[in-house]
């Protein structure tokens, strides 16, 4: 397993096949074992990357101050790691926050964009009254006694999710931190990138869920093809937020063809 660690945090990736690099950042409540189905169906192209946020799955814990430029550090710290230069990189939910952190702060460790089903920060958007709701349904699951912690996200599949992908979201939530949704949701809730979209000077893809409830492609998916200038935007039809496990076969076959084109 390699790993890195920055500034005493170990953080730990996997590191699957050859050629241009690929580097995929999951959301809240999961880790590196959301990717599976691209680790295994893309790595014949590309090196394949796919880490352990620090505070999730074999990554060390997180102190309650840590903040989102922590989080794309050290993402910066796992592509240099790797040694193979300018990185395709691919956030979903959460992690395309963090990965469009990674681009303000470390711009020439990104070679493209992927943004999946993601925010510009819930304060970037989501309505203030949509990103309230959101925060005290994170404080009613966090609230729960440590031993009864489950943490769970409505709307994350259109129709009922595959068997497997079930089976290893509940492995991946019984492993969830408590200390780590806390703060992950905290610098959701404040986190506003508005600012940074028209700056974004590599191509981006926009992949989005048509029905994902939890980032709705109108507005949040238009909003980012409004103002990034080199993006486009694809959607898959009845899918949700989750869409590179509810529907792999489409997902990765985008992927594959838009880091192809530009590597």
């Amino acid at each position: 397993m390699p790993a890195v660690r920055v500034d005493g945090i170990e953080v730990a990736y996997d590191r699957v096949g050859q050629g241009p690099p690929l580097v995929l950042a999951h959301g809240a409540t999961t880790d590196a074992r959301l990717f599976r189905p691209q680790v295994e169906d893309l790595a014949d192209e590309f090196t394949v990357v796919a880490w352990d946020e620090p505070g999730a799955g074999r990554s060390s814990d997180v102190p309650p101050s840590f903040a989102l430029a922590d989080y794309a550090r050290c993402l910066a710290a796992v592509i240099e790691d790797v040694d193979l230069g300018p990185a395709h990189v691919l956030g979903l939910s959460w992690g395309g926050t963090v990965v469009l952190e990674l681009y303000r702060r470390h711009a020439e460790s990104v070679r493209t964009l992927l943004l999946v089903d993601t925010y510009a920060g819930w304060k970037g958007s989501l309505s203030a009254a949509e990103v309230r709701s959101r925060v005290e349904g994170a404080e009613r699951m966090l609230a729960v006694p440590a031993e009864a912690f489950a943490p769970t996200m409505p709307g994350l599949f259109a129709g009922q999710p595959p068997a497997d992908a079930v089976r290893v979201l509940s492995v991946m939530s019984a492993d969830t931190r408590a200390q780590s949704v806390r703060t992950e949701l905290t610098i959701m809730a404040e986190a506003d990138q508005r600012d940074l979209l028209p700056k974004i000077a590599v191509p981006a893809l926009l992949l989005w869920g048509e029905l994902d409830a939890r980032s709705p492609v109108e507005p949040v998916a238009h909003q980012f093809l409004a103002a990034i200038p080199r993006a486009t935007l694809v959607v898959l039809p009845g899918i949700g937020h989750l869409s590179n496990i509810e529907a792999p076969e489409p997902f990765n076959r985008t992927v594959r063809e838009f880091c192809r084109a530009h590597s």
